[in-house]
């Protein structure tokens, strides 16, 4: 079965660039995008337009721009760690916030990583793979994290 990333980013245009990244990355992933707090929340515990989504759906990571529309990264965040169905899910900040106080509450909030974007594409790609590597063919996920 081929494993999920939902890809939090309000941004068009990043969220092309990491599309083709992961798409050149050579491993094997689906995407699933949300475009702001609100759609990733409703995506995650599937209320809204995805209350009919497939339980299999469930991404293994969540990529998380922090500068969202409605609801804030951050405030994604802490809804996903609250709930026990996802607070072990693993989730990625990848954001353009070259902010302390940013990545200081984003780690204390529960984020496993904290990514600063990458401006130049190629550095992009390199990053898109080694995120994909790792979260998707190395890292082991807890039982209650696991799709299916």
């Amino acid at each position: 079965m081929t494993k999920l990333i939902l890809l939090v980013e309000d941004n068009a245009s990043d969220e092309k660039l990491a599309l083709l990244a992961f798409k050149r990355s050579g491993v094997a992933c689906e995407i699933a995008v949300a475009r702001d707090g609100a759609d990733a929340l409703d995506y995650l515990f599937g209320t809204g337009k995805y209350q009919d989504r497939e339980a299999a759906a469930r991404p293994v990571v969540v990529l998380l721009d922090l500068k969202l529309p409605r609801i804030s990264g951050l405030d994604v965040l802490r809804q996903i760690r609250a709930n026990p169905e996802t607070r072990l899910l693993p989730v990625v900040v990848l954001t353009a916030s070259r902010e302390d106080e940013d990545l200081t509450r984003a780690y204390s909030l529960g984020a496993n990583a904290y990514l600063r974007k990458p401006v130049d594409f190629v550095e992009f790609s390199e990053a898109a793979k080694t995120l994909a590597a790792f979260w998707l063919q190395f890292n082991e996920l807890p039982p209650s994290a696991r799709t299916g």
